[in-house]
């Protein structure tokens, strides 16, 4: 058995069950524990304190699993955990009836480095640790044991993956090789996925309640809808008889997919432009012609993964902020988001706000958004709190 001893005073966060051990808290090793070992985590004075995976050269050495001394990580701790995250979507989403959505959402789920989606029929799995890297094969053999289950794929291709030493890794773990496009359901529409090679895992699942209520302010509207991906928000504004919508995005591919989208929901026959480009030289372009919507939505990519980031990334929110309100006509409405972890939601305010006075926009704010219920925050790790939103009106 490995042991880590922790230097004097270095353990309130373990007590407090924060899942991160950063290298600058320990003190000794005891043994020599390769990357993903299990070990047994103790304070200065060798009393225990949790059970953790360890990484030798990752500034989070040590990413706790269990509190609980007498506790075994083994297949069937394994196994629980992951039928105890399953089993707490399956009461949250028995209304809806919704057929994708995140299964395991890593440290949230006392599961960390472990993300599962859900896609209809199959699973898409990452494994963004070295420790959940080992046990690969056990969880997709456990997947594939549900009876809904055709196949599970893995997308382990964040760039979390490099810190961790581990080389990015795409392909079937269990079944069926995925189609080149799902059909997934949510309340009201549905849409096709492409688990292989669009992003993430393949959809925006986290925005799925977002989506629904932007669009509430979509009727009769112009709505232009800035990273658009493969058409969310807007599928969701055309439904709701927005007058028109414009979508921005710089991938072809999911802007084809987004169009086929429209179809799927019998929404062709809705004015919609679409242009592939940057969105930040695209809005440059509408406000030097004069160009103006009734509701604009940014839903940006993660411009800070960490709060070392985020004054670089705060200029780029600001700036596309900034463009979007210049854009508005007035009592427009600004849906504007931010996934980054980095920017924390005080600051996001704070950007939002800086760029209506930069604007010469007086602006309110109507509603509040963040990640849907299947991306639960943990309130001992509020790293888990990643997306804000804000609904704003420009006054």
């Amino acid at each position: 058995m490995f042991q880590i001893r922790l230097k004097r005073k270095a353990e309130k966060s373990i007590r407090r069950f924060h899942p991160w051990v950063f290298s600058g808290a320990v003190d000794r090793v005891e043994g020599e524990p390769e990357p993903g070992d299990v070990v047994r985590v103790a304070d200065s004075d060798g009393r225990f304190l949790a059970w953790g995976h360890y990484h030798p050269r990752s500034g989070i050495r040590i990413r706790l699993l269990d509190w609980r001394e007498e506790a075994v990580i083994d297949e069937g701790w394994w196994r629980r955990r992951l039928r105890e995250s399953i089993d707490r979507r399956r009461d949250l989403f028995r209304r809806d009836d919704p057929d994708a959505f995140r299964l395991v959402f890593g440290e949230s789920d006392l599961l960390p480095g472990l993300v599962i989606d859900r896609y209809a029929g199959f699973v898409v799995l990452q494994a963004l640790t070295a420790g959940v890297e080992r046990v690969k094969p056990l969880l997709a053999a456990a997947l594939g044991e549900l009876a809904w289950v055709r196949g599970v794929f893995e997308r382990s291709d964040a760039d979390s993956r490099r810190l961790e030493g581990l080389e990015p890794t795409v392909g079937p773990l269990w079944g069926e090789f995925p189609p080149e496009r799902i059909e997934i359901r949510e309340p009201g529409f549905r849409f096709w996925v492409d688990v292989v090679h669009g992003q993430k895992t393949g959809f925006f699942l986290d925005q799925r309640a977002n989506r629904r209520i932007a669009a509430e302010y979509a009727a009769g509207r112009e709505i232009l809808d800035c990273f658009s991906y493969t058409g969310g928000f807007s599928i969701y504004a055309a439904g709701s008889g927005a007058g028109s919508v414009t979508m921005i995005e710089s991938s072809a591919p999911a802007v084809d997919l987004a169009l086929e989208n429209f179809k799927l929901n019998n929404l062709s026959g809705r004015p919609v432009q679409t242009v592939v480009g940057d969105v930040f030289q695209v809005l440059r372009e509408y406000r030097d012609q004069g160009r103006t919507f009734d509701l604009i939505v940014l839903d940006p990519p993660k411009f800070a993964p960490t709060r070392a980031q985020a004054a670089k990334a705060a200029r780029a929110y600001k700036d596309i902020n900034l463009l979007a309100l210049k854009l508005l006509r007035p009592e427009g409405v600004l849906v504007t988001f931010s996934c980054s972890g980095g920017v924390e939601a005080d600051l996001f305010q704070k950007i939002v706000f800086g760029a209506g006075l930069d604007a010469g926009r007086e602006v309110q704010i109507l509603e509040r958004l963040t990640q849907g219920a299947d991306h639960p925050v943990r309130l001992s790790f509020p790293e888990s709190f990643y997306l804000k939103g804000l609904i704003c009106r420009v006054l």
